[in-house]
């Protein structure tokens, strides 16, 4: 019967939903991988429903799984956080598995980071750096506590709170004709190759809704998933490209790279993103709340 669900069964299931397979799951429960087995196949019996879908060796949350994960995902939290009551530990122990896009994730995280563990002492933060796209996913999956993202997440089961801004810029190799001018009018753009980010990126969103859109004619030379590669590649003559400016400064510094001032605002929102129905730990509210009086 459903009443005899065991924390065991709870925490195995939240774990094979963050990893997928029961190989990967049972390695971070340091568990057996037949005992991992075993507690999913208990809790599936028990509920009377299976949980995952099962394609190509892997376990996919199904639509009865998603339904269990929020209130199992909070189960297993406070779980946490009544062992820490006793053990004489800080309340803010315990992994943060912290989500950022790649203009974040490189450039603004580290200093947060920082200053977060000099702040609170709390040592134990995992960060995944990729586009918003995948950061997104990542939160609806319960596989990060919290994100951090340049572009605009539109998922029904997020919360976006406004965190920081950022300044883009339009950059070009240092011998084009525009290098460090300022242009009056968009149409000295027009004919131009631009290299740009893969889509889901926010760096990318953010050209074509605020820069192409004034553009009549422009071709995209090809596109790149990071953004050292695309400033080296606009560095070797292969296009111009819209960045932020913080990813570019310090090429723009050592004279890589040149920048050109458009007539069009650059100026974009940070977002700090959650699960609408996550468990607010003590250490996600601290790690927010950090967050928060940084950008201020």
């Amino acid at each position: 019967m459903a009443n005899n669900i065991t924390l065991k069964q709870l925490n195995v299931f939240v774990s094979v939903t963050q990893h997928q397979t029961l190989t990967k799951a049972s390695e971070h429960l340091f568990l057996s991988k037949a005992a991992v087995s075993m507690a999913l196949s208990e809790l599936e019996k028990q509920l009377g429903h299976t949980l995952f879908d099962r394609v190509n060796n892997r376990l996919i949350l199904n639509q009865e799984g998603r339904k269990l994960l929020p209130l199992a995902d909070e189960i297993v939290s406070r779980s946490q956080n009544i062992g820490e009551l006793f053990s004489g530990n800080s309340e803010l122990s315990g992994t943060l598995n912290i989500g950022a896009s790649d203009t974040l994730g490189n450039q603004l995280l580290p200093y947060i980071l920082s200053e977060y563990r000099a702040k609170t002492g709390h040592l134990e933060q995992d960060v995944f750096i990729s586009n918003t796209a995948e950061i997104c996913q990542k939160l609806v999956d319960y596989e990060l506590d919290i994100a951090l993202i340049e572009g605009e997440a539109l998922h029904p089961g997020l919360i976006a709170s406004p965190f920081s801004q950022d300044e883009m810029c339009v950059i070009c190799p240092t011998n084009h004709a525009l290098a460090g001018k300022k242009v009056g009018n968009l149409y000295e753009l027009e004919d131009q190759n631009w290299i740009l980010r893969e889509p889901g990126s926010g760096t990318r969103e953010f050209f074509l809704t605020h820069v192409a859109t004034h553009l009549e004619n422009w071709h995209e030379a090809f596109r790149l998933n990071t953004t050292e590669a695309l400033i080296n590649s606009v560095s070797a003559g292969l296009g111009l490209s819209c960045i932020s400016k913080l990813a570019a400064s310090a090429a723009i510094s050592a004279q890589r790279i040149q920048k050109i001032d458009i007539p069009v605002s650059m100026e974009r929102q940070f977002w700090l993103l959650i699960h609408k129905e996550k468990y607010r730990s003590p250490l996600i509210n601290s790690f927010i709340h950090h967050c928060e009086k940084w950008a201020e």
